[in-house]
């Protein structure tokens, strides 16, 4: 006869008692790994530690490059309407300006994909 499956659903839980700002506490960070509430603290129990999905260091990198940008399209707007400070830049400095740009969101989308880890990531 072959052994069945066993699965979690109906296996016998663990009660654990917390406060309502604990369990607030824990909800949100299960939410900061992309885990279930019950995942996240069966995690902790059997000795793992759950990785946040947000890498901090990405976020203010992509920040930056978020500046860059907008500084970037700042300058780009004002030789687009023609205004007196940009008169002296010519079609080199906007093709110069633009390739800039494409290179600044190409940047941006790497550090986007490292940003949120991917999920298999988690369990290695």
């Amino acid at each position: 006869m072959a052994e069945k499956n066993i699965t979690r659903k109906g296996s016998t839980p663990i009660l654990v008692c917390v406060t309502p700002d604990e369990k607030q506490k824990i909800e949100a960070l299960a939410r900061q790994t992309g885990l279930s509430t019950s995942a996240y603290l069966r995690e902790l129990g059997l000795g793992y530690v759950p990785k946040s999905i947000v890498d901090y260091q990405h976020m203010l990198e992509l920040s930056k490059l978020g500046g860059d940008l907008g500084r970037l399209g700042g300058l780009l707007k004002l030789w687009l309407t023609d205004d007196v400070r940009t008169a002296q830049f010519g079609k080199e400095t906007l093709l110069a300006a633009l390739a800039r740009i494409d290179d600044t969101q190409k940047e941006m989308v790497k550090v986007m994909s490292k940003v949120i880890r991917p999920h298999a990531e988690r369990y290695k």
